[in-house]
């Protein structure tokens, strides 16, 4: 019964992923209040940041492949802060000088590195090139891609000259709060099932419903970018 459960609870995290695929942009109320104030507003942008990680659905899947097979918590720590580190210098560097990637070519590629996580937690490399990519160099790469996308979101809000770096600091601040409350519910959700005889056997269901929300997300940003 719990391992249908947590399976559900994958699957409809992937349902919600592909119904936010196309709705991933910044919300009407949210854009017109950054585009009424100036100056430093530190609360509300590390809110905003939290939001967004929170809510981002490819954010929070990349993140469940990266640490479904990690047990140690130094080990996830390292994995966490590769992608920790490699969102923020995209992210800070790509507002401040307003370089962004088109939203919907951005959020494919993030919605790839979830169907590539989801492979190598299936072993598929090693069979089917004879080697295994380098996890850590992976997730800091693809770290810096979801920064990106953090960039995108926030060049959307159109944020005031007057206090940008401080703003943009606590957004990213946000980030890294919403991170840590989404890695805690995951951690909490994959530790009872591994304690379970159901994780071996169910694994390779989970990592399948994993790549198939990837394969979702890629197909609906596609469709997205040759229709908008």
């Amino acid at each position: 019964m719990k391992t249908r459960l947590l399976i559900g609870a994958l699957a409809v995290i992937g349902l919600g992923a592909v119904d936010n695929a196309l709705a991933h942009a910044v919300t009407s109320g949210d854009k017109g209040y950054i585009q009424e104030i100036t100056g430093v507003h530190f609360i509300p942008f590390l809110y905003l940041g939290a939001k967004h990680m929170v809510t981002g659905y490819d954010h929070i899947l990349f993140l469940l492949g990266v640490v479904f097979f990690l047990y140690g918590m130094r080990q996830i720590a390292v994995y966490v802060s590769l992608f920790a580190i490699g969102h923020s210098i995209t992210m800070l560097a790509g507002v401040y000088f307003n370089f962004g990637i088109n939203s919907y070519i951005i959020d494919a590629i993030i919605g790839f590195s979830v169907i590539y996580k989801a492979l190598d937690n299936l072993g598929a490399f090693p069979l089917w090139f004879g080697t295994q990519p380098s996890r850590k160099v992976s997730t800091a790469i693809f770290g810096l891609l979801h920064g990106f996308g953090l960039a995108s979101r926030i060049i959307d809000y159109e944020i005031a000259e007057d206090g940008l770096f401080s703003n943009l600091v606590a957004f990213n601040i946000g980030v890294e709060v919403g991170q840590l409350l989404a890695l805690a519910a995951i951690l909490l959700v994959m530790t009872r099932w591994r304690a379970s005889r159901s994780f071996a056997r169910h694994a390779y269901t989970a990592n399948v419903l994993l790549m198939s929300a990837g394969f979702a997300l890629m197909g609906l940003q596609i469709t997205g970018f040759f229709v908008a």
